[in-house]
């Protein structure tokens, strides 16, 4: 059976959206009427995920109290970092609450469009223990690029340069072996620790059946999810 749970990370502070949103949690933002946070929750639970786990910290009371226990059939759980664990740690913290052995795994402050079964489908067609969607930019410098090769990950470049290309979103699959394998620190960054150097190893999958990416953190996708939520609402 296909993975039906995901950790979301929502224990962001949101300090690249001070002074126009300051009153709630990053995950809340308001985006065309909803708190953004909605619009993710109703993708995942569209798309068969049947148990969310919130990995919260930063006002994580405000977040329970707007989401919840249920949501659109999906029930709610959530794991809160009693301090910053960073993203690594937040994730193995989650997964510690976890019911089945596999998730997937994004952000509650980015968008995403993609079949989270067809990204677990691309680690097993290449037998990696883990995935990863990845979005396509007109321009990567504000992200840094992925380089993919025969459906796999094999390296990351440095923000600030000037060019289209793939993106990491944080949009992963994890399956058993890489929840297993994640370290045994409190504090770590999934992406230097995990990551990486699972890349270098060839164990990660890229999947580029995605589209309509967007990072709220930054104002002017802020503003431009109002404008691609608005019709929805």
């Amino acid at each position: 059976m296909p993975a039906d749970e995901a950790i979301i990370l929502a224990g962001g502070f949101g300090t690249r959206l001070r002074g126009i949103v300051d009153d709630v949690p990053k995950p809340l933002a308001p985006v065309a009427g909803r708190p953004f946070l909605a619009w993710v929750l109703d993708r995942l639970a569209a798309n068969g995920i049947r148990r969310c786990l919130l990995a919260t910290g930063y006002l994580s009371d405000t977040i329970e109290q707007r989401i919840g226990a249920r949501w659109q059939g999906m029930d709610i759980a959530y794991s809160v970092e009693p301090e910053p664990l960073g993203t690594g740690g937040a994730i193995r913290l989650a997964a510690t609450r976890l019911l089945g052995d596999a998730a997937h795994v994004l952000n509650g402050d980015t968008w995403l469009e993609y079949d989270p079964r067809a990204l677990e489908a691309a680690a097993h067609a290449a037998g990696t223990p883990m995935a990863i969607a990845l979005a396509r930019v007109d321009d990567v410098a504000r992200y840094g690029a992925v380089d993919i090769d025969q459906h796999r990950v094999i390296g990351f470049r440095e923000k600030g340069e000037t060019a289209a290309g793939w993106i990491n979103a944080g949009c992963y699959f994890l399956g058993a072996d890489a929840l297993a394998a994640l370290p045994a620190h409190d504090t770590f960054s999934f992406e230097q620790a995990v990551l990486q150097p699972r890349t270098h190893a060839g164990e990660v999958a890229a999947f580029t059946d995605t589209a309509g990416f967007i990072d709220i953190g930054v104002p002017v996708d802020y503003a431009r999810a109002q404008l691609q939520f608005a019709g929805q609402a």
